[in-house]
C-alpha cells in the first residue's frame, strides 16, 4: 500500500452518484492508493458534485470552497472536482474557483485515475467499493435520459439514455452478491426505459428475471419508474417474482393536466390514475412511493388543491415533495419563477401534512401482521430494520425490541408488528 498518497472521495447528491463514486474508489484501491474517510486525513480530495436543483448546487459549491480552504491552509495538496455540477458549469467553475486543480465531468473514471498517477482497470469497471452497508447496494442499469421534462437539467448533465449491457449488469450484481449484498436497489434516471437501445428483446422484466437467479440476492427493489413507460409485462413480473419487493417508486410530479402538459411529462391525469389502479389491482400489497413538485410556474391555487385531493384519494404509502427550482437552459426557464418562495414552502408543508395523516392510517393496518425485515443497526433499545415497504434513507423503519435478542446486522428476520407512528412500525422478533 502506498501510504504516501491518500485520497478522500466526497459524494453529493443522489444514489446514481453513489454508484459512480463506488466504482471510482474501487479503481483507486486497485491502484494501491490509500483511501481516507475524512478530507483532513488525505492528500487529495475528490468531490463528486450534484447539480440537480439550486439547493444541491449550493451544497456542491460550499463543499468545493471548504476543500479549497483546506488546501490554502496547507492541509491538502490537491482538490479534484467531478460530477454533474462540473459537467454542467465547468467553465464557470474554472473562472470562479480557480484554486481547484482540475475539473472533470460525469463518469470520467480514466481521467481521474490518471490524474492520481494510476491506470484504469477496464476489465474491472464492474467492481465497486461499497459506501453503503454491504447487505444493500444500488445497481445503476442505465445512464442519461431521453425524456423532455421541462424542469429537469439531467439530460444536460448526463446526456441521452444509454442502457448498460445485461451481461455487464449480471457480472456487477454477482460481484456484489459475492461481497454479502442481499438487497439490490435498481436505479437509473428512468428504470422503465432500460433496454430500449439494446439489441433484441432486452428490457427491464428480462433483467429482473436474470438478476433473480443469483442465489444470494433476496430482495430486488425498483426505483425511478417513469409513469408513461410502465408496461404490463413489468407489472406482471413484479407481481409474480418472489424476489422483487412489492414496492414501486414512481415519480409523478403532478396530477393537473395543465401542469403535466407544461412539464412535458407525456402522461395525463387520467392515464396516471389508470396506471395506479392497475398496480394496486395486479400487485397484491404493493407499496407506492412518489414525488411531487409544488410551485411550478403555472400551478395555480386551484391546481395545487387538485394535487392535494389526488393525494387524499390515492393514499400513497410514501411521498416526497420538492419546490420548483428555475434551471438554466431547461424549457421551463422562460416561464420564470412567479410563485413566491413563501407560497412554495407553504404548499410543500400542506402536502406533507396531508401525507402524514395518510401514512399514520396506512401504518395502523399493519398491527398484528408478520413482516420480513432486513436488520441494519442497533440503536439503544431497538434494532433498526426495513421491510419491503422501505427503501433506505427516504422511507420509514421498523424498530424491533432488543430485549434479549442478539440479531445479526445484515440478516433477515420475521417480526410481528405491535405499534406504529406516522412513519415507523414497532415490532418484536417472531420466535421459531
Amino acid at each position: 500500500m502506498n501510504n504516501q498518497k491518500k485520497v478522500s472521495v466526497i459524494t453529493l447528491g443522489c444514489s446514481k452518484n453513489i454508484v459512480d463514486s463506488e466504482r471510482l474508489m474501487r479503481q483507486i484501491q486497485l491502484n494501491d492508493i490509500a483511501l481516507a474517510k475524512q478530507p483532513e486525513e488525505a492528500d487529495t480530495v475528490i468531490i463528486n458534485t450534484c447539480g440537480f436543483i439550486e439547493a444541491a448546487k449550493e451544497e456542491s459549491v460550499n463543499t468545493i470552497l471548504n476543500a479549497v480552504a483546506l488546501k490554502n491552509e496547507g492541509k491538502l495538496k490537491k482538490v479534484i472536482v467531478a460530477g454533474c455540477l462540473s459537467e454542467r458549469y465547468k467553465e464557470d467553475l474554472i473562472k470562479d474557483i480557480p484554486e481547484v486543480d482540475i475539473y472533470f465531468g460525469t463518469e470520467n473514471y480514466e481521467g481521474i485515475v490518471n490524474e492520481l498517477g494510476g491506470t484504469l482497470k477496464h476489465n474491472l469497471l464492474g467492481e465497486r467499493l461499497l459506501s453503503t452497508p454491504s447487505h444493500t447496494a444500488y445497481l445503476k442499469i442505465s445512464e442519461g435520459c431521453d425524456h423532455p421534462c421541462s424542469f429537469c437539467a439531467i439530460p444536460l448533465m448526463r446526456g441521452k439514455h444509454k442502457s448498460k449491457p445485461i451481461d455487464d449488469l449480471l457480472k456487477e450484481a454477482e460481484f456484489l452478491a459475492a461481497n454479502n449484498t442481499k438487497e439490490l436497489i435498481i436505479i437509473a434516471q428512468d428504470t422503465t426505459d432500460y433496454g430500449k437501445d439494446l439489441p433484441g428483446e432486452t428490457n427491464l422484466p428480462l433483467l429482473l428475471r436474470e438478476l433473480s437467479k443469483i442465489d444470494e440476492i433476496e430482495w430486488i427493489r425498483i426505483m425511478y419508474a417513469y409513469p408513461s413507460r410502465f408496461e404490463m409485462e413489468l407489472i406482471e413480473e413484479i407481481a409474480i417474482n418472489q424476489k422483487i419487493c412489492k414496492y414501486i417508486d414512481i415519480p409523478l410530479q403532478h396530477i393537473s393536466d395543465n401542469v403535466l402538459r407544461s412539464m412535458r411529462r407525456g402522461v395525463t391525469g387520467s392515464q396516471t390514475r389508470k396506471l395506479l389502479n392497475e398496480l394496486r389491482t395486479r400487485i397484491h400489497g404493493v407499496t407506492l412511493r412518489t414525488t411531487f413538485i409544488v410551485g411550478y410556474p403555472n400551478e395555480t391555487e386551484k391546481e395545487f388543491e387538485e394535487l392535494c385531493e389526488f393525494v387524499r384519494e390515492i393514499k400513497f404509502d410514501r411521498i416526497g415533495t420538492f419546490v420548483f427550482s428555475v434551471e438554466d437552459n431547461t424549457s421551463s426557464f422562460i416561464l420564470g419563477d412567479p410563485v413566491s418562495k413563501k407560497v412554495k414552502e407553504s404548499r410543500k408543508d400542506t402536502l406533507m401534512e396531508i401525507q402524514k395523516e395518510i401514512s399514520h392510517k396506512n401504518n395502523s393496518e399493519f398491527i398484528g401482521k408478520k413482516l420480513k425485515v432486513l436488520v441494519e443497526a442497533l440503536e439503544g433499545d431497538f434494532y433498526i430494520g426495513r421491510s419491503y415497504r422501505d427503501a433506505p434513507e427516504v422511507d420509514g423503519e421498523v424498530l424491533i425490541d432488543r430485549n434479549d435478542n442478539k440479531l445479526i446486522i445484515g440478516d433477515f428476520y420475521y417480526v410481528n408488528v405491535y405499534d406504529y407512528n406516522e412513519y415507523d412500525l414497532f415490532a418484536e422478533v417472531m420466535k421459531n
